[in-house]
């Protein structure tokens, strides 16, 4: 486990070092060549929102965590993501940050060849490169952390995601930063459980922001879920979808896993 004073501070830091040397080998206009794919942000959106699905999950692909170390030795993101889809997963997060999470964009790119469904780069994304990536990858959905980005930032993002066709899971922790996400226009907003900064979780803060999810705004609960009542009392709250990781990849099955929590 990572002790930090502030996680977040430190993985914004070694992001932006990567995207520098990422950028100067490839730079931008170079990069923008190598798209052959529309990401379909709007499929994103509509699988978080399927009312034919009592239970809406977005599975997650992460071999790593700080806070708990390697979770799956033997990972394979292209046959998780395989297993997840054919379990029912509306849509699946892929994890591309290398230093914290064991994370490679080839892992979004081999998941991408190996499903259809709507895909999330899940990352710290700090910088219009990244987002460039993310549609050069196969990603329909990108995240955008609201205690990573000041407001011009977020809302610059968030518009250039969508010039792009990307989704955007734009990510709170309290309420103030929920503010900040509606001000800045967010469609779907993610409210995480854990703090970025602390690895603390808090699984009050569900209900607290609950109810200050504007109606045409999509609510995301992540982390801390562990079972089907959680995500039922949830939804009862106002949450739509669900992001769910560690409760999966950690299981012999992770298809079999997601299959017995959203009921199939």
């Amino acid at each position: 486990m990572i002790a930090a004073p502030d996680l977040l501070g430190a993985i914004v830091a070694a992001t932006r070092r990567g995207v520098e040397v990422r950028e100067a080998d490839r730079p931008l206009r170079m990069l923008s060549q190598e798209q052959t794919r529309t990401p379909r942000g709007s499929a994103f959106e509509e699988a978080l929102s399927n009312p034919s699905a009592a239970i809406r999950v977005i599975a997650e692909c992460k071999r790593r965590s700080p806070s708990k170390g390697i979770l799956r030795a033997d990972y394979d993101p292209a046959a998780h993501a395989r297993a997840y889809a054919g379990a029912g997963a509306a849509a699946i997060s892929v994890l591309t940050e290398p230093t914290f999470f064991d994370g490679s964009p080839a892992h979004l790119r081999e998941v991408r060849a190996a499903v259809d469904v709507p895909l999330l780069r899940k990352d710290f994304i700090v910088t219009e490169y990244q987002l460039v990536e993310a549609a050069v990858l196969g990603a329909d959905a990108t995240l955008l952390i609201v205690g990573a980005l000041d407001q011009q930032s977020l809302t610059q993002l968030l518009r250039f995601a969508e010039r792009l066709s990307l989704a955007a899971l734009v990510e709170v922790h309290d309420a103030v930063e929920l503010d900040r996400a509606i001000d800045a226009g967010a469609r779907v907003i993610g409210v995480n459980s854990r703090n970025l900064r602390t690895l603390a979780v808090d699984p009050e803060v569900f209900d607290r922001l609950a109810d200050r999810l504007p109606p045409n705004v999509i609510g995301v609960a992540e982390s801390g879920i562990r079972s089907r009542e959680d995500m039922t009392r949830l939804a009862v709250r106002g949450y739509r979808a669900f992001l769910v990781g560690e409760r999966l990849i950690t299981q012999l099955d992770p298809g079999a896993a997601l299959r017995e929590l959203v009921g199939r």
